[in-house]
């Protein structure tokens, strides 16, 4: 309960370390870049600039370009600040509790200290001087312990539970806030792989050996199978934890916070969802082991063939070849594309801002203001292309929240970061398709977290239940298989007049649902196994493995002797019993694009509903009620359904 009270981290959680009840969590990542330890570098401007002044940006508290000994001062000083406030706090009589001495003090700090954490650890991610990123990461273990041993003061819990008890007028919102394929040869000349996916998805893809296949299959399922025990020992502990908060088990526990509420409710949706899938996927199946027949004879098909006849299928049924489609995606093209579809949709206006101080010549900041009525949104920084050290996925970072109180606004500031190369051979960089489909994935991050008027900023930007947060993000995905949208955002690289042929678009949106039946009953899978481990004690892992994947993988067999659930890391770090929550936003996603945006894609009043009633409310108002209300009727999975049986 403390956790919710007190002055967030509000960074990228360690490796192994996110807590699974931290709303805080404001690094929107892109599929296994959520397991990877951030490692980047950033460089500042010539030394010729160093003493030109810098524009000062209004509204933005975020502070860059600090020394080492500037940090370690600032976050003494936050640490001060905290404890002057918490101190404050935990000294309120319990008869005289009320909201502006107990809960008022402890949102503005946050509002107020988390562009200047943010400014502290940051550093420690993208500084060229390792003197810089030393004391960075100091600052950031001083303030960590400092929050971690704020979570623990009963004097300020007795407070906060005193006011929970009077209400004292508390708004629903107050309530809320109080509540790498290197391979090394071995000896005999065969190639070594190691048990990781990155070599051994490749191998699954792409081996013709179907012996192969099963022997890397089998070797995988089998490593880490210690883990096994370490997991049943987790659960047990997560069920007592849960048990001693009221709760019947962890997945319930887990829920409770979300928009999902409950386990039951989970089941029900994942069950559904297995089930209307069913004949699509048997359709799949049959194809790929029609095409296995053909190519190896009477061998039995199992989960070892899978990825390597899906490819296989696809291959021949597309026939894409994605190093063409590569030349129509410049990526300055796509990024003004971007920019275009955001500013039309959502009615705002992006200016870059002229001599801002950055870390390094090709950052940019940009400010987003209302076109109808030119007030601030907004800025976010733009930090896109390469260079030596720099973290290699593409991310969002909130450095400052917005929030709404009291009639001003806190403007929210973001930071883009991405790995993307700025020129080939002298020639403006290119980018993969699936890169074009996650850069507006993660700017749609961006355009969330600007456009927030919560009134708390624990509420704000991408502060949010994770089984919304990423539900903006998908939307934006669906304007990377539009026609429209797809020759706006394309030009081929040497005379970029010429977008990508409508042909193509077309197959690229078949393409992105082919197979997507038998893909999402795997993960399907894996979601149930989560929840019923965590639902229930004393479960037999392995047995429940041998009778859930053939249940749900519509009769396919799991292979003997391995056990997937040794080597399954999301039900052991970060994601226990809410591994569905990406489906689930995946899902409520496809809907709010069918409803509201597939007959007109650049519509401006539908966009700005989408902003003013999802976007902006951010995390102060229920996730159901903000999609009930903007959808007209409660949200539903047929429409995602429609989408993949359409396109097969």
């Amino acid at each position: 309960m403390l956790a919710a009270l007190f002055v967030s981290r509000s960074r990228v959680e360690k490796m192994g370390k996110q807590q699974k009840r931290d709303r805080s969590n404001l690094i929107a990542l892109t599929g296994a870049a959520a397991l990877l330890a951030i490692a980047v570098n950033f460089a500042i401007s010539a030394i010729n600039n160093k003493h030109r002044k810098k524009k000062e940006i209004p509204g933005s508290n975020v502070r860059v370009n600090l020394t080492a000994s500037q940090i370690l001062k600032l976050a003494e000083s936050i640490i001060k600040k905290s404890k002057q406030v918490h101190d404050a706090v935990a000294s309120v009589p319990l008869d005289k509790v009320a909201y502006v001495n107990v809960i008022l003090p402890l949102a503005e700090l946050e509002a107020q200290q988390f562009p200047l954490i943010q400014s502290c650890v940051f550093p420690k991610w993208l500084s060229a001087f390792e003197d810089v990123r030393k004391a960075s990461a100091e600052a950031d273990r001083k303030i960590d312990a400092h929050i971690s041993m704020c979570r623990k003061r009963e004097d300020i819990y007795r407070v906060v539970k005193a006011l929970t008890v009077t209400g004292d007028g508390l708004s629903t919102d107050a309530k809320n806030f109080t509540h790498f394929l290197s391979l090394e040869k071995s000896k005999d000349g065969k190639r070594k792989i190691i048990l990781k996916s990155h070599q051994i998805l490749p191998v699954l893809e792409l081996c013709k050996v179907g012996s192969t296949r099963r022997a890397v299959a089998i070797s995988y399922g089998r490593r880490c199978e210690a883990n096994v025990t370490i997991l049943e020992k987790l659960i047990q502990l997560r069920h007592k934890l849960a048990r001693l908060l009221g709760f019947a088990n962890y997945a319930d526990y887990a829920t409770d916070v979300r928009m999902a509420k409950s386990s039951s409710k989970v089941f029900e949706f994942l069950e559904s969802l297995s089930a209307s899938l069913n004949d699509l996927a048997y359709r799949e199946l049959s194809m790929v082991k029609a095409l296995k027949k053909k190519e190896e004879g009477e061998c039995p098909f199992g989960m070892e063939d899978l990825p390597y006849y899906v490819k296989r299928v696809k291959d021949q049924q597309f026939r894409m070849n994605f190093g063409v489609i590569k030349q129509y995606f410049p990526i300055n093209l796509v990024l003004s594309g971007i920019f275009k579809i955001c500013q039309d949709l959502f009615g705002l206006d992006f200016k870059e801002v002229e001599g801002a101080e950055v870390w390094h010549p090709d950052v940019q900041l940009f400010s987003a203001s209302d076109l109808s009525s030119k007030g601030l949104v907004g800025y976010f920084y733009l930090d896109l292309y390469s260079r030596v050290g720099k973290y290699a996925h593409t991310c969002v970072i909130a450095l400052q929240n917005g929030l709404l109180n009291n009639g001003s606004r806190q403007i929210p500031v973001a930071l883009l970061v991405s790995q993307f190369e700025k020129k080939v051979d002298g020639h403006p960089g290119l980018l993969q398709f699936p890169e074009v489909v996650n850069l507006f994935h993660e700017f749609g991050h961006v355009i969330h977290h600007i456009c927030n008027c919560a009134s708390f900023a624990k509420f704000s930007g991408l502060r949010l239940d994770p089984d919304f947060v990423e539900i903006p993000a998908l939307l934006m995905e669906n304007w990377c298989y539009e026609n429209l949208s797809l020759r706006l955002i394309s030009g081929f690289h040497q005379d970029i007049t010429k977008p990508i042929k409508d042909e193509l678009c077309k197959s690229l949106k078949k393409w992105r649902c082919s197979f997507s039946a038998l893909k999402l009953k795997q993960e399907i899978f894996y979601c149930l196994f989560d929840q019923v481990i965590h639902s229930t004690e004393n479960v037999d892992i392995s047995g429940l493995f041998k009778h859930l994947y053939p249940k749900v993988m519509v009769g396919l067999p799991l292979l003997e002797g391995i056990n997937p659930a040794s080597c399954f890391p999301r039900t052991a770090i970060g994601y226990e019993a809410t591994c569905y929550s990406h489906i689930w936003s995946e899902v409520f996603a496809a809907d709010i694009f069918a409803l509201k945006f597939h007959d007109d894609i650049f519509n401006l009043q539908t966009g700005l509903q989408f902003r003013n009633k999802v976007l902006a409310p951010g995390g102060g108002k229920d996730p159901i009620e903000m999609l009930s209300e903007f959808l007209g009727r409660d949200p539903s999975i047929q429409a995602f359904l429609d989408s993949k049986a359409d396109t097969n």
